[in-house]
């Protein structure tokens, strides 16, 4: 967009100081980003077009957000450099924390100086991205309001098992037969990886504030490595904790890709598992149940298999939500996260084991 567009969405916003520069920042996959520089010692600025095609409820998503910096606020009172460990979003003219200019969606965050992201997967920052995400639930375990779901279902597995079986009726693109024993082998762990949904119908299970997007690279550090603060709030709602643990695993913990050829690269690394845990429930263990606790093992499990469950149910429609690069794409990813699940199957009393000595 040209400087006059942006300036004049800038303008928009209740912010400090004269706009010298609005210039790109930052690649981000789901909303387009700009730095906006200001004049005579004013606060700079992050300028964030929403991407509503993900998140269609801006006004829910805005009201998540703003919900979760302000009761994280609160926790932080009295502590040193709270500007820098929690993001600030500044409202629009109107008082609402959101601009549309007729086409897009836009909001406005204070840009906080002198950081740095890390995107290494290690045994270190596993247990950094542990303590930092349990810390960050902890915060909002007394939320006194109620989010909204951001995006429905997104990691409800009774939800994903429907959708492969509707996959598999409809066959439209005429490759069921191939992965029938794909299919076969997930039907066989259903009830299994459904736990989570039974155990919160019997109202044993609570639903949390979780990020929903738990990795290293979702963590602002200072440049001398200390922690600020979690960003890329736009996933933020309840969930069960499984999502937070189970999330991260599935990606760090897995020792091929996602998408690898060779299913003998494909293992899950404990020493990934045992550092993440520990940072986890050192700073969430204080609010978890038993119930959740004793799951983690489960976590780890459930988000391979559920991601198993997408891929293939996108490879009987006919690659029509994941980007593929090849026609077997979607297979490959299945057979891949597959075979991490079974992996982190074979590890499960061992998971079992070191949570309980935690």
């Amino acid at each position: 967009m040209e400087q006059k567009e942006l300036g004049q969405i800038v303008a928009q916003f209740q912010i400090q100081g004269a706009v010298k520069e609005v210039k790109p920042l930052g690649n981000g996959l789901i909303n387009t980003t700009y730095k906006v520089v200001t004049e005579d010692g004013a606060p700079d600025y992050v300028l964030q077009h929403i991407n509503n095609a993900i998140f269609p409820d801006v006004d829910m998503l805005m009201t998540n957000i703003v919900a979760v910096t302000d009761h994280i606020r609160k926790k932080l009172a009295g502590t040193p450099d709270i500007e820098r460990r929690c993001l600030q979003f500044i409202p629009a003219k109107d008082g609402k924390y959101y601009y549309f200019d007729g086409e897009k969606y836009w909001r406005v965050m204070v840009f906080i100086p002198d950081t740095m992201s890390m995107t290494e997967v290690t045994p270190e920052t596993s247990y950094i991205v542990g303590e930092t995400f349990g810390q960050f639930q902890s915060w909002l375990a007394d939320i006194p309001v109620e989010l909204g779901e951001t995006i429905k279902d997104f990691h409800n597995m009774e939800f994903r098992l429907w959708q492969l079986r509707e996959a598999v009726k409809a066959n439209k693109s005429g490759r069921l037969g191939e992965v029938q024993d794909l299919v076969d082998a997930i039907e066989a762990r259903a009830e299994e990886m459904t736990k989570g949904e039974r155990l919160y119908r019997e109202g044993k299970l609570p639903k949390r504030i979780c990020h929903c997007d738990t990795k290293v690279d979702n963590i602002l550090f200072e440049k001398n490595g200390d922690v600020l603060c979690v960003i890329d709030l736009d996933t933020v709602m309840p969930n069960f904790v499984f999502s937070d643990f189970g999330d991260y695993l599935r990606s760090a913990a897995n020792t091929g890709k996602e998408d690898d050829k060779n299913l003998d690269n494909v293992t899950f690394n404990m020493e990934i598992f045992k550092s993440f845990a520990k940072g986890y429930l050192k700073s969430a263990g204080s609010f978890l149940t038993p119930v959740e606790i004793e799951n983690l093992p489960y976590a780890a499990k459930l988000f391979p298999y559920m991601q198993t469950v997408r891929f293939l149910a996108d490879y009987i429609d006919g690659d029509l939500y994941y980007k593929t690069q090849y026609p077997e794409h979607n297979l490959v990813r299945s057979r891949a996260q597959w075979k991490l699940f079974c992996e982190a199957d074979k590890h499960e009393q061992e998971m079992k084991d070191f949570i309980a000595s935690c």
